[in-house]
């Protein structure tokens, strides 16, 4: 190389230093989120959480739904193993649907559930086995006491997740998940009090998908126990409908405040959100750091 060559290769590479200096550090991949949503049914975590799941989904991260009971007796003419099995297959459905990494199913009776140390202990482990960053579950007041007690599940593993002598047939969390409730509508002993809020007009369509592989319960059991059962049509695009329309509720005003506070005036036209409250037990991020974990 002559040195007129040299010289201009050397100022080059000078130039191109002191740009990337004047643009900052390289920006670094966001790390990818490991979040497993607890319900007490088969369906649960589909209807609390399914449009949020999506959107953590497109973003690159990895989403688990963990029913803690198999769904046995939630149906007005099925029963028993045959029922379980059904519903199994539907969450296996609606985990394709939504591209969820996995959806499990623990063999405990529909019905029957009680926040017992075997069953606290198979909590510990899933939350453990996942790796989990975000652990989502419903809060212990709620009207059906399996709800109640996968509230008090989760709760009572909240710290155990990081206790090696807990459990130590599996390795103990080094960093300690943080903890959410989904949103209800129950007053007592305190309302809901939104600490995020997702808009999910935009994955509407994938979270009314999932609910729709849940057929026995979208189509028969919920609509029987509600006395609706001759209201759902029968052809499959017609039903979508019918279910985009009853599962379509007006937004609270906590949640639309907590909407407006992420999203400014772009809030007042969203038409689906899900809501999550942060545990006190678990880690406690900054407010600022809680908003970013959650997609928009």
């Amino acid at each position: 190389m002559t040195f007129s060559r040299l010289w201009l290769s050397l100022q080059c590479s000078m130039i191109t230093s002191v740009m990337l200096m004047a643009q900052g550090p390289a920006a670094q991949p966001a790390a990818k989120l490991r979040i497993i949503a607890i319900g007490a049914h088969p369906d649960d975590c589909d209807g609390k959480f399914a449009g949020t799941a999506a959107k953590f989904v497109k973003a690159g991260h990895l989403v688990k739904f963990l029913s803690v009971t198999n769904g046995d007796a939630g149906h007005q003419s099925e029963r028993g193993t045959a029922l379980a099995k059904r519903r199994f297959a539907e969450t296996q459905e609606s985990a394709h649907r939504l591209g969820i990494a996995e959806y499990e199913v623990l063999n405990n009776h529909d019905g029957q559930l009680l926040p017992s140390l075997a069953v606290r202990e198979q909590i510990i482990r899933a939350i453990r086995q996942w790796n989990a960053d975000i652990v989502l579950a419903p809060r212990t007041n709620d009207y059906h006491p399996d709800h109640r007690y996968t509230g008090v599940l989760v709760q009572d593993a909240a710290y155990m997740v990081v206790v090696p002598n807990v459990v130590p047939d599996v390795k103990p969390l080094r960093k300690n998940p943080i903890f959410m409730y989904y949103e209800d509508n129950f007053q007592e002993p305190t309302p809901f009090r939104p600490d995020v809020a997702v808009a999910i007009d935009d994955v509407w369509d994938l979270k009314i998908a999932a609910l729709d592989a849940q057929v026995s319960q979208m189509y028969e059991w919920l609509p029987w126990v509600d006395g609706r059962l001759t209201e759902v049509p029968t052809d499959a695009a017609s039903r979508r409908q019918w279910l985009s329309k009853t599962r379509t509720r007006q937004i609270a005003p906590a949640v639309r405040t907590a909407l407006e506070s992420r999203y400014g005036a772009q809030a007042q036209k969203v038409q689906h959100a899900e809501a999550f409250k942060l545990c006190e037990y678990g880690r406690q991020p900054s407010k600022d750091a809680l908003q970013e974990m959650f997609p928009k």
